[in-house]
């Protein structure tokens, strides 16, 4: 089974997380913005070869999650990785708010359905930690899912991270690997966002009040993510805490982990017995001599 590489913004597997120890700014030393815009050209080459190599392996799959509060930078950082790999080894899926049918079904109902197959790169905007980030920030959310009985806050949240420790483990054991990725932005680098994104009007589509209203409620969300990315850190299904107040120091980062992800896994190309080169050599001879 898949363990996690080391990496400096690697959470630990101890529950000894923190996010006030955090960081939402590069590591002293870090690359200035050209060398990381270059450095993130080459490994985005780098994943387009990787992930022929994964789809021609055939045996795992990668899924990638995406958390962050809003602004952080998740759909740009999706957009500059992934930018060079083969769209048909490839899937993205956003999770906004659930529809009535998947109200209906378990939480893990409606990402499950939409996990990669062998061979394939699967990526969640959002995903099924959304119960125990938003939905912790918002209990009122519980109403519409028409859970049994009373509903004891701290008791649900434990019982959705043993879900999810059981729903990652179990994909792992069959050769999902699982990197999760929280973009972490600071409070005040996401308001300065929001202020540009009032002070463009091509930009006005990307906010609402309701970006406001959730800012209000920062504290809950940092609570939230600190106890959900402590219980779900395991080296089967990793948490990265990325610095998310420069973009691409944080492209660089993650495009950074998949590619030694990925290699770590000694892919190969398909190999052929001697038998079976003969046999290509017989139909490429034929091949030749047609019309």
């Amino acid at each position: 089974m898949f363990h996690a590489p080391s990496h400096p913004f690697l959470v630990p597997f101890d529950s000894s997380f923190t996010v006030n120890d955090a960081r939402t700014i590069p590591l002293v030393g870090a690359p200035t913005k050209r060398i990381c815009t270059s450095t993130l050209h080459k490994l985005v080459k780098d994943l387009d070869e990787l992930q022929r190599l994964l789809y021609a392996h055939s045996r795992y799959s990668l899924l990638l999650i995406f958390q962050a509060m809003d602004a952080a930078g998740k759909d740009s950082t999706i957009r500059a990785v992934m930018n060079g790999v083969d769209p048909s080894g490839c899937q993205v899926f956003s999770f906004k708010a659930p529809s009535t049918l998947e109200r209906a079904h378990d939480f893990l109902w409606r990402t499950g359905i939409r996990l990669p197959e062998r061979g394939k790169i699967g990526i969640f905007n959002r995903s099924y930690y959304e119960e125990v980030l938003i939905v912790r920030a918002h209990p009122e959310c519980l109403d519409r899912q028409r859970l049994p009985g009373h509903v004891d806050l701290e008791r649900l949240w434990e019982e959705r991270y043993e879900s999810i420790q059981d729903h990652e483990k179990h994909l792992a054991r069959n050769e999902t690997i699982i990197l999760k990725f929280w973009l972490h932005v600071s409070k005040s680098e996401q308001k300065k966002r929001f202020l540009s994104r009032l002070s463009q009007p091509e930009k006005h589509w990307k906010f609402s009040q309701a970006d406001l209203d959730e800012r209000q409620l920062w504290t809950k969300y940092m609570r939230a993510y600190e106890d959900c990315v402590n219980a779900t850190s395991r080296s089967w299904a990793p948490w990265y805490a990325i610095p998310a107040d420069n973009k691409p120091y944080m492209r660089m980062c993650v495009a950074e982990i998949i590619v030694n992800t990925l290699k770590s896994l000694g892919l190969e190309y398909p190999k052929f017995s001697l038998k079976e080169k003969a046999q290509f050599a017989r139909l490429k001879k034929k091949l030749e001599k047609g019309r």
